[in-house]
């Protein structure tokens, strides 16, 4: 199966009802093609299509190949200004935009992020970008911690290995000086205890979102989460709006996606690409497109 989901490009061909497209036009591409006529897409939530064609997910293939074929509705012209690598990255961004929509975050909320990834680094640019007063990361990982704050975190905080889940929100709490909790909290990561140290992190009628892929099962501290009267919510890709956003936040500057992106490998070296992605060695790793010659 051919891989990639996260892609730009140029446009060599576009059908004869196309209109808004032209050869040559500079696009991002949205991945998934929606069957446009179940009840998820009708009632605006595409993104849970049960018929969704998603790049690189059995038994489709993805995005990296010379070329690939989607709606003109799903390409998104990039200004001049942007260019194609920033392209490549308005899939994370637009995973990231929904993430924080999703949490209903308010101007001037506090904000913590568990997971200094790509998608909760991208977390903490977009709440930063929606107005939050803090952005807290929370990684085991030196250097992504670092990162975060030069990127877009206001603060870092490292758990401990012998604490427990109840215990390392309480010193995230004071440590970032947030009150009786933060108002929104967001799990990138996935693992069982960020997303019960997330939970007990947060104030009496916070947020929380999960939006990375763990465990199908965890232990979850459902006490808290009713006491708290906490709104629950998940996120899954992206949805209506998203990407056309993404692509903006890029145009005018307000997230630097560049600085996301710490490697690029010609396409015929794609294989080490994807080693070095595994061996967790950069943050965003980029795949040119094939040479002219076949």
């Amino acid at each position: 199966m051919v891989l990639g989901h996260e892609s730009a490009g140029i446009v060599v061909d576009v059908g004869s009802a196309v209109s808004s497209l032209r050869k040559g036009s500079r696009v991002a591409l949205e991945p998934g093609v929606p069957c446009r006529r179940c009840t998820a897409c009708k009632g605006g939530k595409y993104n849970l299509c049960e018929h969704m064609i998603f790049a690189a997910t059995p038994p489709y293939d993805g995005t990296l190949a010379r070329f690939y074929r989607l709606p003109a509705d799903l390409c998104y012209e990039l200004p001049e200004h942007v260019s194609l690598e920033e392209g490549a990255v308005v899939e994370p961004l637009s995973v990231a935009v929904h993430i924080v929509r999703q949490s209903g975050l308010r101007p001037g909320d506090t904000v913590v992020v568990f997971g200094a990834g790509p998608v909760g680094l991208l977390c903490l640019a977009v709440a930063r970008a929606f107005g939050a007063a803090k952005t807290v990361t929370v990684d085991i990982n030196d250097e992504r911690c670092r990162f975060a704050e030069s990127f877009a975190a206001t603060g870092a905080f490292r758990p401990a290995k012998d604490e427990s889940a109840e215990q390392g929100a309480a010193r995230l709490v004071a440590e970032s000086d947030v009150g009786a909790g933060f108002d929104v909290a967001i799990d990138a990561s996935g693992a069982a205890v960020c997303i019960q140290t997330a939970i007990h992190a947060l104030r009496r009628g916070g947020s929380y979102v999960q939006g990375g892929m763990g465990r199908p099962e965890i232990e979850f501290p459902i006490t808290a989460m009713c006491t708290k009267e906490l709104h629950m919510h998940g996120s899954f890709r992206y949805g209506t709006g998203d990407y056309k956003l993404a692509v903006e936040m890029i145009a005018s500057g307000k997230i630097e996606v560049k600085r996301l992106i710490t490697g690029r490998f010609p396409f015929r070296d794609a294989e080490e690409a994807f080693r070095q992605t595994k061996a967790a060695k950069g943050i965003k790793i980029l795949i040119e497109g094939p040479e002219d010659e076949p």
